[in-house]
């Protein structure tokens, strides 16, 4: 069985930058003042809907409640000003349209010494004088992926996490599953966002590899199938993509995808620039893809089985219930 997802026509990214230094002349700074690899395509896309710029005096910015944590969150409050930078563009242009705003915005926060503010991943990205900054080749890794870990009932949040480390551990009778892990940031690509769930609470850290994995994984194909695929055209419904259902990683079966409780009842939802919500913004009541490890990638993962008897060598281990259920 194949899960299938419709792909938007475009998707937008957003990058804030806080500063305190008054943003006078933006058009001396970009395109002429960012690195070399993203230059030229910057002073072809300004002033299109693919690179837009626009500065605003924070107490009138529609930026200052994005979902940071609460130091981040301070520090985009009490700047005084915000510059933002916006790029929508048609999804087989991706990833190289953010790419391209990114590296615009990585030159502004220079220039002001602000701090650059990923809204969709929930992360600030820093600047490093003896970094590389927006280099020309895309690797997810180069803080495109943010996650969420929380607990799925916060009413009632478990403190066995805090057990686990104290030496209980979280394989232990009565273990947790309620850790929620999901993935931040691939729906600007035109790629559902994953969760994965039903971890225990000391696994958070693991579960966050798990979910690096698997995004790789899936978004170099779906980039590979951007380049050759249909294009967006004006007819509906949207072109849609499938997916294998078992995922495989290094010639092993790694994991298993589900798009939801009922398959058969169309594909996942994605949120694109038409939903109306503020570009760059995650969005709780879009589609997910879900995941859950297969048997064999968990034993050779850092999540590792509780076994019968305590033997690790077992070929065919058990599920633990507080581990692998998706």
């Amino acid at each position: 069985m194949r899960i299938t997802y419709p792909v938007p026509a475009q998707t937008s990214s957003v990058f804030v930058v806080v500063t305190d230094r008054t943003p006078t002349d933006l058009s001396s700074i970009v395109p002429w003042r960012m690195g070399p690899s993203h230059r030229r395509a910057a002073r072809d896309a300004l002033g299109t809907p693919r690179l837009m710029l626009e500065a605003f005096r924070s107490a009138r910015s529609p930026w200052r409640r994005m979902d940071l944590n609460a130091e981040d969150l301070r520090r985009v409050r009490r700047a005084r000003h915000h510059v933002v930078v916006t790029s929508t563009a048609p999804v087989e242009e991706q990833p190289e349209a953010a790419q391209v705003a990114r590296a615009a915005a990585r030159g502004i926060a220079e220039a002001y010494h602000g701090t650059l503010y990923d809204p969709l991943t929930g992360a600030a990205l820093y600047h490093c004088a003896e970094c590389p900054g927006e280099r020309r080749d895309f690797h997810l890794g180069d803080d495109w992926l943010g996650w969420r870990v929380s607990c799925a009932d916060e009413e009632h949040a478990c403190g066995l996490g805090a057990a686990a480390s104290a030496g209980a551990g979280a394989d232990a009778d009565g273990g947790c599953s309620c850790l929620v892990t999901t993935s931040r940031g691939l729906r600007r690509f035109g790629l559902p966002e994953i969760t994965l769930t039903g971890l225990a609470c000391a696994h958070s850290l693991c579960a966050v590899t798990v979910l690096r994995t698997v995004a790789e994984s899936l978004l170099a194909g779906h980039l590979a199938w951007l380049s050759t695929g249909p294009r967006r055209r004006t007819e509906m419904p949207p072109p849609c993509r499938g997916v294998a259902r078992r995922l495989r990683v290094a010639g092993m079966d790694y994991a298993v995808l589900s798009g939801g409780a009922d398959l058969e009842s169309g594909p996942v939802h994605i949120p694109g620039a038409e939903d109306g919500s503020p570009p760059g913004m995650p969005d709780e009541e879009s589609g997910l893809l879900r995941v859950r490890l297969t048997p064999a990638a968990a034993t050779r993962s850092c999540l590792r089985l509780r076994l019968p008897g305590g033997h690790d060598g077992n070929p065919h281990p058990r599920h633990s219930p507080g581990l692998l259920v998706a």
